[in-house]
């Protein structure tokens, strides 16, 4: 009777005999490989199927009877005929195949239909004019509303430095060491709109998460933000927390690159750590070409917004052109269809440049910003896991320095 674990029970004799494992070196191709040739017996046409030299697929075979330890095929100069090691394996092998070509299928569908989601959720943002600035910013509420909050975090308003804003903890309530800067091109987000992915990161650092409504452009434009992050991070230290991690998505990674860099002109204590989701850091649009994005026409105006006149090259709004020499660890998180990949791996490479310890990972995801996505889309929900596992070991090794 077969058994689990690759067991087989000796009914007569009580006895549990274990079976030897698949040698791990067996390929999908060598099994592909077997098939064609039992269903053709014969090399010259199961090469053609598979697109294959007839020299090619004979090593495969070869390979594959090698690595089982036995002839599975008998071969003359007049025909192909299945051994019966090669009639036992054909069958399994099929069925093999089979569910392996119905699994990527299926996940293929869910990944359609994921992006597919995706794509709805950006529509009703997408596709407001960037000249209608309060529609826009109803919008972004709407697209950021239609996701909760983790059900076993706590939100409730608090005071940083001055800055309106929210407290994110998850139970039982933890201090705030995370200091979270939301996206939006500087012109449009809000703390509460990002209570669900402040809320996720909450849960997986395992830490409270202060979330400012820092002010936007226009109507405060450049260094408004840039302030009121810097009074946020200082009424955390002037409340006696330390080894603070600071954190941000899109625009406002650049955010919290400029308030880093703040912190060190004022020389006052910089924190343990940076988390960056997909960041959004040039704002003089001289960055590597690429392919148009829908996005884009925004970037274009609320950057205009932003700077108010202020020259995109400045150090402290353009962290490409900073010396970031001495900024803390930092965790830089991009999707491969991020149109701002290149931006993600210029700052991951810059940073490294200027000495700091800068990881960073890509995921398979085809959108700008995948995080806020995190209730729904595996690699979002995975990149918090190991965001919340870069801020709890950065916490804990600025503990020990």
């Amino acid at each position: 009777m077969p058994a689990s674990d690759n067991r087989y029970v000796d009914e007569e004799n009580a006895e549990v005999v274990s079976l030897p494992q698949a040698p791990d070196a067996i390929e999908l191709r060598h099994l592909r490989a077997f098939v064609a040739v039992a269903d053709e017996l014969n090399f010259g046409r199961a090469a053609a199927r598979l697109y294959l030299s007839q020299p090619a697929l004979s090593r495969q075979i070869r390979n594959l009877e090698r690595l089982v330890g036995c002839d599975l095929l008998r071969r003359s100069t007049h025909r192909v005929e299945l051994t019966l090691a090669g009639e036992a394996l054909l069958d399994r092998a099929r069925g093999l195949l089979r569910e392996v070509d119905e699994a990527v299928s299926a996940a293929r569908s869910v990944g359609g239909e994921l992006l597919a989601r995706i794509a709805r959720h950006w529509e009703s943002f997408a596709e407001v004019s960037p000249a209608d600035l309060q529609e826009l910013r109803v919008a972004f509420e709407t697209l950021q509303g239609q996701f909760d909050p983790p059900p076993n975090v706590t939100v409730r308003s608090v005071n940083a430095g001055g800055v309106p804003g929210l407290l994110v903890t998850p139970q039982p309530e933890e201090p705030a060491t995370v200091l979270y800067l939301h996206g939006g091109g500087y012109v449009v987000g809000s703390a509460f709109g990002y209570r669900p992915l402040a809320g996720a990161l909450a849960e997986q650092a395992g830490t409270g998460v202060v979330v400012p409504d820092y002010r936007l452009a226009p109507e405060h434009p450049f260094p408004a933000a840039v302030e009121d992050a810097v009074r946020a991070y200082r009424s955390m230290l002037g409340r006696g927390t330390t080894r603070i991690i600071v954190a941000g998505d899109s625009a406002g990674c650049g955010l919290v690159l400029s308030c880093l860099l703040s912190l060190r002109q004022q020389d006052l204590p910089g924190p343990a750590g940076a988390i960056l989701f997909c960041p959004w850091v040039d704002l003089t649009g001289a960055g590597p070409a690429r392919p148009s994005h829908e996005l884009d026409e925004f970037r274009r105006a609320s950057a205009g917004l932003y700077l108010a006149g202020h020259h995109a090259d400045d150090p402290l709004v353009n962290p490409l052109s900073a010396d970031l020499t001495g900024l803390p660890p930092m965790l830089i998180q991009a999707a491969t269809g991020d149109p701002l990949l290149e931006e993600a791996r210029d700052l991951a490479d810059h940073a490294q440049d200027c000495g700091v310890d800068a990881r960073f990972e890509l995921f398979p995801v085809d959108t700008h910003d995948f995080h806020i996505f995190w209730s729904f889309l595996p690699e979002a929900a995975q990149a918090l896991q190991q965001a919340g596992r870069f801020a709890r070991d950065a916490a804990l090794a600025a503990r020990a320095s």
